[in-house]
């Protein structure tokens, strides 16, 4: 009997502090998590930012670590739509379904952009709630934040306060940054580029650039040689300054078209941990900043 206390005492303080399981989609959010969340999260992040996002195996350790987890926070509008369903699926876990407190998306708290007057899926990968890349505008960044401090504080009560007084702390910081990259950014205005996907559109919408060209003939379909010779030809008359990549796609396409159009290429980094300096959330728009501030002529 006296050991069975023990190792109750032992227990309870385990259970008393166990960290709320959260499945991350996406690195941008995993990050996210762990700055509202602190000690009182565990977070696994599903992909990395060398992964497309849109084409992710639903491996069975994806599948195990979706069956543990409290909170699913995810992008949402269909960004995940070819391997989240199988993941939901096969994990059989009811807390995260859709419809339920543990089911996150962040898409639902955002304005979202590039709607398609129609839908066609011979266009190539047309989302229909409009484009889901929305973590590219740290604005967007601070009303998931918000939301997302809602939501841990509904499925974990007992850490409600640790979660407001985090985002709070994270709100200051965060606004101060924005305002930062704003104020290095203005010389970016009105800045004409190309973009190798529509990976852009919130962060050249927030710093008012130009996209004059996209190097993809259709969204997710990768583009030929004569496609970009096209594209190049375009650029003749409405040129561009610079070729945007996401740090996770080839770079064979944007350098293909910078050498002949005589622009630079650039591979942003896109989310967190898409190069060395881009390891967090500030790190991630402090490199995407000086990479386009560099660039420009």
């Amino acid at each position: 009997m006296k050991r069975l206390l023990v190792s109750l005492i032992l227990w309870l303080p385990l259970v008393a502090h166990a960290a709320l399981n959260v499945f991350a989609c996406e690195p941008e959010w995993a990050a996210l998590a762990k700055e509202l969340g602190g000690d009182d999260v565990k977070v696994y992040a599903a992909t990395t930012a060398l992964q497309d996002p849109h084409r992710i195996e639903a491996r069975p350790s994806l599948i195990a670590q979706m069956r543990r987890a409290n909170l699913l926070v995810c992008t949402g509008a269909e960004l995940e739509i070819g391997w989240l369903p199988v993941l939901l699926q096969n994990a059989n876990n009811a807390a995260v379904l859709p419809g339920r407190p543990g089911y996150f998306e962040a898409s639902r708290v955002v304005p979202l952009l590039d709607k398609p007057a129609r839908l066609d899926r011979a266009e190539g990968d047309v989302h229909a709630a409009g484009n889901p890349h929305i973590h590219t505008d740290p604005r967007n960044i601070l009303r998931v934040s918000e939301a997302l401090t809602l939501r841990l504080a509904e499925i974990d009560p007992a850490n409600a306060a640790a979660y407001r007084t985090r985002s709070q702390a994270f709100a200051v910081r965060w606004q101060a940054a924005t305002a930062r990259w704003e104020a290095r950014a203005a010389p970016l205005k009105g800045l004409s580029v190309a973009t190798q996907h529509k990976s852009f559109p919130y962060l050249l919408a927030w710093l008012g650039l130009r996209e004059v060209a996209v190097l993809e003939p259709k969204p997710g379909v990768e583009p030929s040689v004569g496609h970009l010779a096209r594209v190049a030809a375009q650029l003749q008359t409405t040129p561009a300054k610079m070729v945007l990549r996401a740090a996770y796609q080839s770079p064979r396409p944007a350098d293909w078209l910078a050498q002949r159009a005589g622009i630079p290429a650039l591979a942003l980094p896109y989310t967190v941990g898409g190069n060395d300096r881009a390891q967090d959330l500030f790190g991630l728009f402090d490199d995407t900043i000086d990479q386009l501030l560099k660039a420009a002529p």
